[in-house]
């Protein structure tokens, strides 16, 4: 059963610039995991420092291995370390 992964995450405007192409290293790995459908990334029209990432993968057990993957690990950590904290994942099934 296909999921989707939401992830928001608070992005002051000084940091933002530096966020942007790791946001787009992460997904470039990710098109290429079993399991990967989509992804987009959404700003808040009224909060520009409030970023929505949703992706859509075709079972948790894809998910799940991205997520453990090495390289995203790693992409993770620098964004986790410029926000200055953890990233948070909301994992939903459709319906």
């Amino acid at each position: 059963m296909a999921i989707k992964i939401i992830i928001r995450r608070r992005v002051p405007k000084e940091k933002e610039a530096r966020l942007l192409p790791l946001l787009l290293e992460m997904r470039s790995k990710a098109t290429t995991q079993p399991g990967y459908i989509s992804g987009e990334t959404m700003r808040n029209v009224d909060d520009p420092q409030d970023f929505i990432v949703i992706s859509t993968w075709q079972s948790v057990e894809a998910w799940k291995a991205w997520l453990a993957s090495k390289g995203r690990m790693e992409i993770q950590n620098k964004i986790d370390a410029l926000l200055g904290e953890k990233t948070n994942y909301g994992v939903y099934y459709y319906g």
